[in-house]
């Protein structure tokens, strides 16, 4: 029996270090993908940065009579026969997390798909890290990278993302903190009560989450029949269905209302969620992200002013 769980072992750690080496080979290709896509949408792209209530440096900009005196920086003042006020950034502006499910159910593809799901998880992350990053926010991935802002954003979330042997099956939360926008990837198949839970210690962060959930079209469909043997990339469980077909309209109903929940969760949060199936355009997901990304912005904006207001 000991010999039978050191040969399991020792297969499992051969299969993850395939994966690895797997995952590592595609990230070239896959960030040469982001940037293509990006090329097409950069010119609709908009960052949010904006002069707001927090503490870093924003920019000069001539004095208005009405305006706080305390806010005149003198020493820009002395240099010319202008009076300026110093604006500060609205501080949550540009920190967006970014994260990708790398698990090995992620890996799926059918003859349906033109991507696996992580191919296209991965480059949905690494186009939204190029278009955040050459719009000057700040972008980071818990537990790979802290908050960082460069121009070459995608290339250096890339660079980490190649040398990740053994991904995290859920998202680090210890980074994450009020305001911050929280990029989730994935097919999110774990079950609801699970994927709730931790979706709600992330919103006691008090962080806002935009969920995309990637799905290939045979998962939604569930286009078998005759005898069948499932299994399940996580566990290597396995089911013998001697008629698909018999099995589909209920895994259809359970597939879809796992989906709605998740949905239903973000939505009474204020989160957005998208849903991307691998046949069709990744820009489609980003379209959708960057409008929920703006209106967060927006709505973030607004609880601050408020609350400096208060403050003052």
């Amino acid at each position: 029996m000991a010999q039978t769980g050191e040969l399991q072992t020792a297969a499992k750690t051969h299969e993850a270090l395939a994966r690895a080496r797997q995952h590592a080979a595609l990230i070239p290709d896959l960030l040469v993908e982001a940037r293509r896509i990006t090329n097409t949408m950069i010119s609709g792209w908009h960052g949010r940065r904006r002069r707001g209530i927090g503490e870093n440096f924003w920019q000069f900009r001539p004095y208005t009579e009405g305006e706080p005196v305390s806010r005149i920086d003198w020493r820009r003042s002395a240099r010319d026969d202008h009076t300026y006020i110093r604006d500060r950034e609205w501080e949550a502006a540009h920190t967006v997390w970014l994260w990708a499910d790398m698990s090995a159910s992620m890996l799926y593809k059918s003859t349906l798909a033109t991507t696996s799901k992580q191919a296209r998880a991965l480059v949905l992350a690494l186009a939204t890290a190029e278009l955040l990053s050459r719009s000057g926010e700040r972008i980071g991935w818990p537990g790979l990278t802290d908050p960082f802002s460069d121009r070459n954003g995608a290339e250096r979330l890339a660079s980490r993302l190649a040398h990740v042997t053994d991904p995290a099956p859920r998202l680090d939360l210890s980074t994450i903190h009020r305001f911050s926008d929280v990029v989730l990837i994935g097919d999110f198949l774990d079950p609801p009560e699970e994927t709730l839970a931790w979706l709600e210690k992330l919103a006691s962060k008090g962080a806002r989450a935009h969920l995309i959930e990637v799905a290939d079209p045979a998962e939604e469909s569930f286009p078998y029949s005759g005898r069948i043997e499932f299994t399940d990339p996580e566990t290597g469980e396995r089911l013998t269905a001697g008629r698909a077909e018999i099995l589909a309209r209920d895994y259809r109903q359970l597939y879809l209302a796992r989906r709605e929940e998740l949905a239903s969760f973000a939505r009474r949060r204020g989160w957005s969620f998208t849903l991307n199936h691998t046949d069709r355009p990744a820009s489609e997901a980003l379209v959708r992200l960057h409008e929920a990304l703006t209106a967060t912005a927006a709505s973030t904006m607004g609880v601050q002013a408020r609350s400096g207001e208060a403050r003052a």
